[in-house]
């Protein structure tokens, strides 16, 4: 009998689900601590220079900055829906939902390095000779748009990434419906992601 317990105490593993979800909620709102910041810091100097704010906003294509919006909304759905068929055990169409995510994840970053690519080809990037030359509500305006759009984008690679290796561990049955906390902090992440490209685009592309 004792020989029965301790082979089921060694292939026992331990879970902390509660530790986990609590773990990545502190995690995340570290992440809005970061950009709550920058917004702080984009409100002072639209304050300062709201006609200059005013102008540089119209240099930005407002249909990609749209476009970009639907297409992260949908990948929170996606996401969702892959947490849900996990949950009913439906695998496949985990996998399924989770795969459309990245390829919406994809899709946003396509978008942001055209229109990334547009700016760069007018000279508006920083340290160029053309932005200096802007008036300095533009050259903040633009200084912020890169800095705040850039580390945006970095967190949908690190999401991209994430939900790779979820996808994976789907398909090696590493994730089950008695065990998909890891997908569900993943899924977090990513509407986390979703939620700061949600006051990005009014701030950049809709208030001027």
């Amino acid at each position: 009998m004792s020989n029965h317990n301790e082979a089921a105490a060694i292939n026992h593993v331990h879970r902390d689900d509660v530790g986990a979800k609590m773990g990545m909620w502190l995690f995340l709102f570290t992440e809005v601590l970061l950009f709550g910041g920058l917004f702080l810091i984009y409100a002072v100097y639209r304050y300062q220079y709201p006609d200059q704010f005013h102008l540089a906003g119209m240099e930005l294509n407002t249909g990609i900055g749209t476009l970009n919006t639907i297409i992260l909304l949908t990948s929170s759905l996606t996401v969702a829906l892959s947490i849900a068929a996990m949950q009913k055990n439906n695998k496949f169409l985990s996998m399924m939902m989770l795969s459309l995510t990245l390829f919406f994840a994809l899709m946003f970053m396509v978008n942001k390095y055209f229109e990334w690519s547009a700016k760069f080809s007018h000279g508006i990037y920083p340290g160029s000779p053309e932005l200096l030359n802007l008036p300095n509500g533009q050259i903040l305006f633009f200084g912020l748009y890169y800095v705040m759009t850039g580390l945006h984008g970095l967190h949908v690679l690190v999401g991209v990434v994430l939900l790779s290796i979820m996808l994976y561990l789907i398909a090696k049955d590493k994730i089950t419906p008695d065990h998909y906390t890891k997908l569900e902090n993943s899924g977090l992440y990513w509407h986390l992601v979703d939620l700061i490209w949600i006051f990005l685009f009014p701030l950049f592309y809709l208030i001027q």
